[in-house]
């Protein structure tokens, strides 16, 4: 690249713990320097975390774009729900996207936000993934979990298990091409992917259910048929740790727990979470807003880190598979003080 990737920051539910961790992590001159950091968020919420942690957002390396959802003279009650800061921390995933869909930036990094408060706010809301998926038009999103041990992306997610067990076998196919991408910017190499069975022991042989080989099973093949190395339909119980022991990449999970679990217990401070099959690139923490420790100077950033390392990953390596460099700028920048 000839330039620093230029990655946005939002900073999640303002009485979390979001902006506490962006400024920690931003402090970290190992993280500073390696992208061009647009921080998205209010003045009343970065005081605030000022306050608990004693970091000023203008003494850091990046740039500041607030989004004018809380007053400036706003007191923030930590590890309140409240809906105006539901909407707040919707506002902040909002422009960063728009920075990302204008090429003003590279890629977007989000801190957690809270599911209740932007309910609260009148708003349906399911997750970070889906509410981004809609911001930009894209039909079938994807969360990939990833940590320097594994990787593990989902058939599906933010639905009832009922659902989840009506395997569509072209949504399994799609699951695994986009898998195979996202590893490919992130590791530069083909991966190897396991997949998961839907039921016990992959249903041994239509004992425990007909899904796995009716369905499953020729989605690999199709898969495989594109080019992509994967396996399976794998025991669920099994192949994680076959994983570990250096077999795979990447496993696809057919539902939420079925990734999740396994994967929070192999590396809960290091795994962060990818949405996939978006125009952009988003990375996030995989932690909620702890509204527990909030305002107390007690979180630690070393997740924050990790998706905001990842994220510059991503951001390098798509850039380099698909042969382009990144232009000096794109447009009329935020980055340009002209720019109103």
């Amino acid at each position: 690249m000839s330039r620093l990737a230029r990655i946005a920051i939002s900073i999640g539910d303002p009485a979390g713990i979001g902006a506490e961790i962006a400024l920690k992590a931003l402090e970290d001159q190992s993280i500073a320097s390696l992208a061009h950091w647009i921080l998205i968020a209010d003045s009343a919420a970065l005081n605030a975390a000022r306050y608990v942690c004693g970091i000023d957002a203008a003494s850091l390396p990046c740039t500041l774009v607030e989004t004018g959802a809380l007053a400036a003279d706003h007191v923030i009650e930590f590890g309140q729900l409240r809906a105006a800061y539901g909407l707040a921390a919707i506002a902040y995933v909002r422009r960063a996207v728009e920075l990302c869909m204008k090429a003003e930036a590279d890629a977007m990094v989000t801190a957690p936000l809270n599911k209740e408060a932007v309910t609260l706010s009148g708003q349906a809301f399911s997750g970070h993934t889906e509410y981004i998926a809609e911001l930009v038009g894209a039909p079938e999103p994807r969360m990939l979990l990833y940590s320097e041990k594994l990787a593990t992306v989902h058939v599906s997610t933010h639905i009832a298990l009922e659902q989840a067990c009506r395997l569509d076998r072209a949504h399994i196919v799609r699951t695994i091409q986009l898998g195979n991408d996202a590893l490919l910017w992130m590791r530069r190499r083909a991966p190897r992917i396991a997949v998961c069975g839907l039921n016990p022991h992959a249903g041994e042989h239509g004992l425990f259910g007909r899904q796995d080989a009716e369905i499953i099973a020729p989605a690999i093949a199709e898969a495989r048929a594109l080019g992509i190395d994967c396996s399976g339909p794998h025991s669920p119980d099994t192949i994680f740790v076959r994983a570990l022991r250096g077999e795979f990449d990447l496993i696809v999970a057919m539902y939420h727990d079925q990734g999740h679990i396994p994967m929070k217990l192999i590396d809960f401070e290091g795994g962060v979470n990818v949405s996939l099959g978006l125009p952009i690139i988003r990375t996030s923490v995989d932690h909620g807003t702890a509204f527990d420790i909030a305002g107390r100077n007690q979180a630690d950033a070393t997740n924050m880190k990790a998706a905001m390392r990842l994220a510059v990953r991503m951001a390098e390596g798509k850039l380099a598979l698909s042969g382009n460099s990144a232009p000096a700028s794109v447009g009329r920048s935020i980055l340009d003080p002209a720019h109103t």
